[in-house]
């Protein structure tokens, strides 16, 4: 008999049974999208009761992966970057919700990563690429005064630049930060006239990206990016 079939007589069921189940899933007896077993089947497997096998799939849920479903057996997930980066999207945002040195810290790794993949952009872009860049930037134009679609236009930008680079992590990381950012965007800052720098900066990205110059869109994105980081900061601190 195979260890995931054994019946389970250790301490700690609930724990035992997510430790069988993720095997079931490391090992590919279950791939992504296949349905989990039903409680019932799992009960009798492991000679254990409900709320057991409850606790471990809401660890395997919590873990990315399975995702459970109200009336429907839970299913497998397909590991991605974006699903892993997931995985610490509410840690990461009550580490930064209490300490405004942790947001500085977040702002120079934003600067530092975006050092890197606008130089990435601008060796692998496509005239495709220049095209959605060009029409986010439009985008962005006509959402003058509506603070939310003009961000949300923003940081679309920004990932179509991680997305040029072909690297599924490079823009599962860019989406978090942005993600993370977000909630300390300060609209009262925005609306002051500094929304037709952010346009103009965009614009001197566009270019450098199209002109192929590594060196001019990576100072291009720095001056952006020094010069829009005061837009983001904690709100209500004593």
């Amino acid at each position: 008999m195979s260890i995931v079939s054994e019946p389970i007589l250790r301490r700690k069921i609930a724990d035992e049974v997510f430790a069988r189940l993720k095997f079931l899933i490391e090992s590919g007896e279950l791939r992504a999208g296949d349905e989990m077993p039903s409680e019932r089947e799992l009960m009798e497997r492991y000679g254990v009761g409900r709320p057991a096998i409850r606790e471990a799939m809401q660890a395997l849920a919590s873990k990315g992966l399975v995702e459970i479903s109200q009336g429907e057996r839970a299913k497998v997930l397909r590991i991605t970057a974006e699903s892993i980066i997931r995985q610490v999207d509410l840690p990461a945002k009550l580490m930064l919700s209490g300490s405004a040195d942790t947001l500085e810290h977040l702002k120079s790794a934003r600067i530092f990563f975006e050092r890197g993949m606008i130089r990435e952009a601008a060796v692998k872009a496509t005239p495709d690429h220049i095209a959605e860049l060009e029409a986010l930037l439009q985008r962005q134009v006509q959402n003058l005064g509506d603070a939310d679609a003009f961000i949300e236009a923003d940081m679309e930008f920004h990932q179509c630049i991680a997305r040029i680079s072909g690297n599924p992590i490079f823009v599962a990381v860019s989406g978090a930060m942005l993600g993370w950012l977000k909630a300390y965007h300060s609209e009262m800052l925005i609306w002051t006239g500094r929304e037709n720098f952010t346009l103009t900066e965009h614009e001197e990205i566009i270019r450098a990206i199209e002109s192929r110059d590594a060196d001019v869109a990576e100072q291009a994105m720095i001056k952006h990016l020094e010069r829009s980081r005061a837009l983001y900061a904690l709100k209500n601190r004593k």
